[in-house]
């Protein structure tokens, strides 16, 4: 395991051209990203999710039942043992042969059948009330995070200069806000990803599965090798589109159509601009011209080392 871990972490792959993990530990005089430090985000990560039950459960829910959104769900399916027995341990979707081997079973037509198993899998998804408190939740979320990140990143160079995300890189200092930034963010998505064992489990469940340990991995790694300065303006960039996104959702459910279709458009604009437009163009440029100009320095000091020799 120790050969794994120290094949994984090879610091030829992690980090510049001499420049050891024992180089980035803290001292006296600088604080640098550790490993460590992300054990807080598991607890916190629970805190989370414990506060998101409250949120739900006295702020987003009389929200929503003000708004007239309907509490109740979609009809229920009559019991039947032999239909659920065939639902849950077999398929939800029958084909045509099971379904008449049902009937024939039960003494029932095909399309009461069909209908029983319509029902019978809209009972699995959440009801308009559930969905909008989740989508308030968020919106919520993203909408301090954004608003945070802004207000952090106004203050420091690398908002208005990429460049400076690599000056002086990996030796670059830990300051608190940026701690509090990055712990807070990768709770938030620790605890979307446990929530989705305790929620209503959805048609795209590995799909946002993936995509949180994509996140959770982005944050984990970027801190790890104290790339966090790019990381800040990625985040950053990102929650400027969910902030939409989740308001679109809540106008939907709340059936202002107009807002929502208003929403949207924002949405979309925010979304290509920012994730196919600034992304590309400003920090995945900056991060190339910056290994660019980190290798012609290595090969030049390799060539001015070898002259002297």
């Amino acid at each position: 395991m120790a050969g794994i871990l120290a094949w994984f972490w090879n610091e030829r792959f992690w980090l510049p051209h001499n420049v050891t993990w024992a180089d980035l530990k803290n001292t006296d005089e600088s604080t640098f990203p550790q490993a460590e430090d992300l054990y807080l985000a598991c607890p916190l990560a629970f805190c989370v999710f414990m506060i998101r039950l409250v949120f739900e459960r006295f702020i987003a829910r009389p929200c929503a039942l003000a708004l007239k959104i309907q509490a109740n769900g979609p009809q229920k399916a009559q019991p039947n043992a032999i239909l659920e027995k065939v639902f849950t341990a077999i398929t939800k979707h029958p084909d045509e042969k099971r379904l008449e081997g049902l009937s024939k079973q039960l003494d029932w037509d095909v399309r009461t059948i069909q209908r029983w198993f319509r029902q019978r899998r809209n009972q699995e998804k959440p009801s308009t009330l559930t969905r909008f408190c989740e989508s308030m939740w968020r919106f919520t979320f993203y909408l301090y995070i954004f608003t945070y990140g802004v207000r952090y990143l106004k203050k420091t160079p690398w908002l208005w200069n990429t460049r400076e995300c690599w000056y002086n890189y990996p030796y670059q200092a830990l300051t608190v806000d940026l701690h509090y930034y990055y712990i807070l963010e990768l709770s938030f998505y620790l605890s979307l990803l446990f929530s989705q064992f305790t929620d209503i489990r959805r048609k795209d469940f590995l799909l946002m599965f993936m995509h949180h340990v994509a996140t959770i991995s982005l944050i984990t790694f970027s801190y790890v090798n104290n790339m966090a300065r790019v990381g800040t303006l990625v985040m950053c960039l990102h929650d400027a589109a969910d902030v939409l996104l989740e308001a679109a959702k809540m106008a939907n459910y709340a059936k202002c159509q107009r807002l929502c279709n208003v929403l949207f458009i924002m949405f979309g604009l925010v979304f290509i601009s920012s994730r196919l437009g600034i992304y590309p163009v400003c920090f995945r440029l900056s991060c190339l011209i910056a290994g660019l100009q980190i290798m012609l320095k290595i090969k030049a000091n390799s060539f001015a080392f070898t002259s002297f020799t």
